[in-house]
């Protein structure tokens, strides 16, 4: 079974669920409840709109218990301070990695909490993610050319760009070696 949280310094990187998913596309008033933290004014961010949410619920409906954590990830700033835990960006993967164990991931966060390094930290905690899974090996990831500071960010995180799609989108990837297991306790 794979982890449905992960941790960074600042960030809790929560996976999405069927009930988070559909609060956030008809219930909206409860979303933040269910999530446990502030929204930012600007939700949602960039790519992530009505139209992924949808897909995201989707896919784990359809896929049940095997498509938890494959999907959509909710990136929550710890509280600090006067600050309480607040949504700051949203990423993830496409999918189950494939028959070579390569999967997609994507990520944005919201406009008032960037060039503060939460996107490189949440890229950085969906990179243990997926090792944390033992699946996969390679990792994918796009940006747009003028998207410096995206490209900035997967540079960040070890990946490296390996030329243009057909959209015109610059492609990047990078190796995972799976996460070693725990000793055993007795």
């Amino acid at each position: 079974m794979i982890p449905l949280i992960t941790h960074t310094p600042r960030l809790l990187i929560l996976a999405a669920s069927r009930a988070l998913l559909t609060a956030e596309l008809h219930k909206p008033q409860y979303f933040p409840t269910l999530l446990g933290a502030a929204l930012p004014t600007d939700w949602p961010p960039g790519d992530y709109d009505r139209e992924a949410m949808e897909y995201f619920l989707e896919k784990l409906t359809a896929g049940g218990r095997d498509a938890a954590g494959w999907y959509n990830w909710y990136a929550l700033r710890k509280a600090e301070g006067d600050v309480p835990r607040t949504l700051v960006g949203t990423g993830g993967f496409t999918g189950p990695p494939d028959a070579a164990g390569m999967a997609e991931i994507g990520y944005s966060i919201a406009a008032d909490w960037r060039g503060q390094g939460l996107g490189t930290e949440l890229v950085a905690g969906l990179v243990q993610q997926a090792a944390a899974t033992g699946a996969v090996r390679q990792l994918v990831a796009h940006a747009q050319p003028e998207n410096l500071i995206s490209q900035r960010v997967l540079l960040a995180n070890g990946f490296t760009s390996s030329g243009t799609d057909v959209d015109g989108r610059l492609r990047f990837e990078r190796a995972v070696e799976p996460a070693l297991p725990l000793p055993a306790t007795t």
